[in-house]
């Protein structure tokens, strides 16, 4: 498979970095704490393009590739709003793609009762439902009222409802099937640019910070740690892009199992570069003054939706294990029917 971005690929990732510098610049971040989308933002993301990259051809999981780069530049600069469930709901919800219905979303598993904490309720107009065999639309207004609940991510404004009423079906098996795939993988690209925010925060401070006369990346322990950053991120980095391009062309592999790949790497990459980067900055990293308690709160986040990296990690498991007991049924199979003959 050939992995090059094409030209079209990077000028889209282009744009979007800068579009995310420009709405979502890190330098006066606290001042995103616990606040709603600033106005205007949604129709800005129509015209990108981002939002409605899936509502093409989403049988074929063609825009994908794309949009997984998008994605990971809204998780390097902490983009904040309901930007994620939007994008998936938009092959389902009238509007959703020109930025019209803003759209949050949740995962239930059939028979769960409550509490269910949903992402950026507050500034969505309808709750996009994703069940085991379906997809179920709620309009706010029909939402009961929420009980108390506080955000782990002071960026991801959370709604603590003590139950999800029945919607209205807009998908069925398959759709369910395909919008999860494509769920693990854009929340891949999110922790992919979460752990690159996190290595470009730790890898600044260490070529700033001057102890005993020198930069402290110039020591080899701090070496080692950014060191060890860049590895994990470029690992889930070529995973993610690997899932993209599956999903948008399943020939070329295994889809669900590149999806699992995805998120666990980007997951582990992630959480791990948060927390290498507060201990690079040291004492100030603890701080909340600091960027990493952000980085690694959001990847925090983002690793319990779509599944966690433990979940993904058993799926792969039992995908080789049935892989590995096929081979060794069909060895023996071979043998006893050498023996047979014989």
């Amino acid at each position: 498979m050939q992995f090059r971005l094409d030209e079209d690929q990077l000028a889209m990732r282009d744009a979007v970095r800068a579009f995310c510098a420009d709405r979502f610049g890190l330098g006066d971040i606290a001042a995103r704490d616990g606040s709603p989308s600033e106005p205007g933002l949604w129709t800005a993301l129509a015209e990108l393009g981002v939002l409605g990259v899936l509502a093409d051809g989403a049988a074929a999981g063609i825009g994908i590739v794309e949009a997984a780069l998008a994605f990971e530049q809204f998780g390097e600069h902490l983009a904040g709003g309901p930007v994620l469930w939007s994008t998936l709901a938009a092959p389902f919800v009238p509007g959703a793609a020109d930025g019209k219905v803003r759209v949050a979303g949740v995962e239930l598993t059939d028979g769960t009762t409550g509490p269910v904490v949903v992402e950026h309720a507050a500034e969505c107009d309808v709750l996009l439902v994703l069940r085991d065999d379906r997809l179920e639309v709620c309009p706010r207004a029909e939402l009961p009222p929420p009980v108390e609940g506080a955000p782990l991510d002071p960026l991801t404004p959370v709604v603590v409802f003590p139950y999800v009423p029945a919607g209205r079906v807009v998908g069925g098996v398959a759709d369910a099937r395909r919008l999860r795939r494509s769920g693990e993988i854009l929340s891949a690209a999110l922790l992919v640019g979460v752990a690159q925010g996190a290595l470009d925060t730790a890898r600044r401070h260490a070529l700033e910070r001057v102890q005993f006369g020198v930069p402290i990346g110039s020591f080899q322990a701090v070496k080692h740690l950014l060191a060890d950053m860049y590895v994990r991120v470029e690992l889930a980095r070529s995973a993610t892009y690997a899932a993209a391009a599956t999903a948008a062309d399943p020939r070329a592999g295994d889809a669900e199992r590149a999806a699992h790949t995805a998120k666990l790497l980007a997951g582990e990459a992630g959480i791990a570069n948060g927390r290498t980067a507060v201990q690079v900055l040291g004492g100030m990293g603890f701080t909340w003054d600091m960027l990493p308690h952000y980085f690694l709160k959001r990847a925090w986040v983002l690793e319990n939706g779509f599944g966690t990296t433990t979940w993904h990690a058993a799926r792969l498991g039992a995908a080789v294990g049935e892989e590995v007991g096929g081979k060794v049924r069909g060895d023996v199979g071979e043998v006893d029917g050498d023996l047979a003959l014989s």
